[in-house]
């Protein structure tokens, strides 16, 4: 990709980002600080569409997620479990908030699937994942 198709690429994703990632995380923290699933609910879609946003941009440009992107989002993923599961272990978590995390999860995981079966079928995105250790004709 040359570096000006590349610079165009970076700004929609950003702007992408900017825009309905910030909105969708002003719902979603709305609705648990409220204790109102619906409001969290509208921020999940919001996500998910700045997600779809990407994906769409991607393939306009014809390439993948890079991998700051894809460290960005496993980090960013790991973080939010990791508060949830802190705030679920402290007992302050309220059932509306707790089934917003819930939802918030089971969207991503599926989003991940979707994404690497469109993506690469699902053969090839087992195979991302899955490592073929080296076999010398034995049975084990």
């Amino acid at each position: 990709m040359s570096s000006a198709k590349s610079v165009d690429r970076d700004l929609l994703v950003f702007s992408i980002w900017a825009v309905l990632g910030f909105l969708g995380a002003a719902f979603l923290l709305e609705g648990l600080t409220r204790d109102a699933y619906w409001v969290s609910l509208i921020g999940i879609a919001v996500i998910v569409a700045a997600f779809i946003a990407h994906i769409i941009v991607n393939a306009v440009f014809d390439t993948g997620f890079a991998n700051g992107e894809v460290a960005l989002g496993i980090g960013s993923f790991g973080l939010l479990a990791f508060v949830f599961i802190a705030s679920w272990f402290t007992g302050d978590m309220s059932m509306p908030d707790f089934w917003s995390g819930l939802t918030l999860f089971s969207v991503l995981a599926a989003g991940l699937f979707v994404y690497l079966s469109t993506r690469h079928g699902l053969r090839g995105a087992f195979s991302r994942f899955h490592v073929n250790p080296h076999h010398d004709g034995e049975s084990s």
